[in-house]
């Protein structure tokens, strides 16, 4: 390319170029990268100090930043020689790495863009949320703080996935720690029943401990499904191998863990006999029961998860909608269920056939009929025998069964 026609793109010959440069950059991982001091100084006032502060290091054409990936300090080196960045270039394996660089050398209009990166990542990629990965290796490169958007950003993003559909590994006990920390006790939308919470923890100490511990604890805390499937809590042969390790695994986070959010009947059946919760906790939780100090607690920490759309989306029920009790129980409800009936006040009518996961559907209002109809996977069924007489204002309502999700699209006219 003719250089001197583009400002932007002859200064990208520099970076990283050891003809062009007169200081090395040592990095964490040993990497060596090349930059040119002026330009550098000029572009970030920690390294005006760094490098012109009358020591050593304005005299040495080699500089260390030991905590510091090389993955992250290319992005800091493209940015403060371009003044920009490429969305493509930010990725799951270098954002937090690009994001504590851009904080440490103070260069704002970078961090908000990748953060502004991370919100349109989430946005487009809704079947690939990487923001567990994310979180781990924040908690791991970064200190724990209220004030930090990012963390927030991430939290809210993992504080939506249910623990148990995210795999062993995925997450780490520092960045639970995190998720844990940042939510307790908190008025934010969280997507997982306390009980998941202790059963997640508790299998990631057991893992930490030995490959017997967790296979055991596998089998010794079942999932909430899995309870309700065989329709009974208790379970037999509750002895866990090194049971005292895994407590200690166990300990650093069971602050952050409500156990008054459990049932009193898990407490008793599966959790105490583990022996893996200090006595002291369950004790207190034994006395809320009989005090019914807890009776009024969600069994979800912070907002239960909810999926309500905008009220000039497609609709499902009226403003007097109790999202405690069961939609198609109510009179202000009016419900297709995935058996293919539709209900309302408890009475159902046959509809269309039933469906399972994957299932795409759309609602159809006539607001001037005061009717409605769906769509089931692209089967356009008639209007509902008896829902003649709508309210004229509705609001959406999507009822789902733990641990289902669904995506919300507005619809497409074809």
């Amino acid at each position: 390319m003719t250089r001197g026609y583009s400002l932007e793109q002859d200064l990208k010959l520099l970076i990283n170029n050891p003809k062009y440069s007169d200081l090395e950059i040592l990095c964490e991982n040993e990497k060596k990268l090349y930059g040119c001091r002026a330009i550098l100084a000029a572009r970030s006032e920690v390294f005006e100090r760094l490098l012109y502060n009358g020591m050593k290091e304005s005299y040495e054409n080699q500089i260390s930043f030991p905590k510091i990936n090389s993955a992250g300090m290319e992005i800091v080196l493209e940015y403060t020689y371009t003044g920009s960045i490429k969305e493509e270039f930010l990725t799951k394996d270098n954002m937090i790495e690009s994001f504590y660089a851009a904080e440490y050398f103070q260069l704002p209009d970078l961090q908000d863009f990748i953060m502004k990166v991370f919100k349109n990542t989430l946005k487009k990629n809704l079947t690939e949320n990487y923001s567990p990965e994310l979180l781990s290796k924040f908690a791991e490169k970064m200190p724990l703080t209220e004030d930090n958007v990012l963390l927030n950003l991430l939290v809210e993003a993992v504080a939506i996935i249910p623990l148990n559909t995210i795999e062993f590994g995925r997450l780490s006990i520092a960045g639970l720690k995190y998720l844990l920390s940042c939510t307790y006790e908190k008025e934010m939308t969280f997507s997982t029943p306390e009980y998941e919470v202790f059963r997640y923890r508790a299998i990631l100490a057991a893992k930490q401990v030995s490959n017997d511990a967790y296979t055991t604890l596998m089998k010794l805390l079942p999932t909430l499904e899995q309870m309700q499937m065989d329709n009974s809590v208790q379970v037999k042969n509750k002895f866990i191998t090194d049971h005292q390790n895994v407590a200690k695994e166990l300990k650093p986070l069971v602050e952050f863990i409500d156990f008054k959010r459990i049932k009193g009947q898990i407490l008793t059946d599966v959790i105490d006999p583990l022996e893996i919760i200090p006595s002291k906790i369950i004790l207190n939780v034994y006395r809320d029961i009989v005090r019914s100090n807890n009776s009024n607690l969600n069994y979800i920490r912070g907002i239960p998860t909810m999926y309500v759309w905008d009220e000039k989306e497609c609709i499902c029920s009226s403003e007097n909608f109790n999202y405690k009790s069961w939609a198609g129980g109510q009179s202000t409800g009016w419900v297709l269920g995935s058996s293919g009936n539709c209900f309302n006040s408890g009475t159902s009518i046959g509809y269309c056939s039933s469906f399972k996961d994957g299932t795409k559907i759309t609602v159809h209002l006539d607001m001037n009929k005061r009717t409605c109809a769906f769509t089931v996977n692209g089967i356009k069924y008639p209007e509902v025998s008896g829902w003649n007489n709508l309210p004229s204002k509705l609001y959406p309502v999507v009822s789902l069964k733990f641990p289902g999700l669904l995506r919300i699209q507005t619809h497409q006219k074809i």
